[in-house]
């Protein structure tokens, strides 16, 4: 996946041209016509409740330091969707996750470096022990009548919709 703005030919490395194609002007290459068509990010995040608390993560880096959200993750290229969430989740909580069922998939990007698609999952606990890790200073369980300050409008939102 190319970041940021592009401005050679990966094929040929001729300069390229803004042009017209497919309806949206894109980065185009006019010695051997390769087009740009910039992928999206995807990411995923999993809704769990235990005994009618939800299970948020804090976050340990910007944006939005210190505030929690669901725990989520990117997806890797050629990765399951559903099985980033398994790892996302084990990763940030230490928890193994089963019964993976998919509640929504959004458009939102909130954040330059966020993800524009994002896949939401509930899913069950099957073992592990709750601790934060990875890109997660904290994680525990909250009543939805109590949450901490949320990272991000899609967090409440998901929140709103499926608690």
């Amino acid at each position: 996946m190319i970041e940021g703005p592009i401005d050679f030919c990966p094929h040929c490395g001729t300069h390229l041209e803004q042009q017209l194609h497919s309806g949206k002007i894109r980065p185009s290459c006019p010695n051997c016509g390769w087009v740009y068509f910039p992928d999206p990010k995807v990411a995923v995040a999993v809704v769990i409740k235990h005994a009618d608390r939800v299970l948020l993560v804090q976050r340990r880096y910007d944006p939005q330091k210190g505030h929690w959200t669901l725990p989520s993750g990117f997806v890797d290229a050629g990765e399951d969707p559903r099985e980033a969430a398994r790892r996302e989740c084990l990763e940030e909580t230490g928890l193994i996750t089963e019964d993976l069922q998919l509640l929504d998939v959004l458009f939102s990007q909130e954040h330059p470096r966020g993800a524009s698609i994002l896949i939401i999952y509930r899913a069950a606990i099957r073992a592990g022990e709750l601790k934060s890790g990875d890109d997660a200073s904290q994680a525990g369980f909250f009543s939805p009548q109590n949450l901490p300050p949320l990272a991000f409008a899609s967090t409440k939102n998901i929140l709103d919709r499926y608690l």
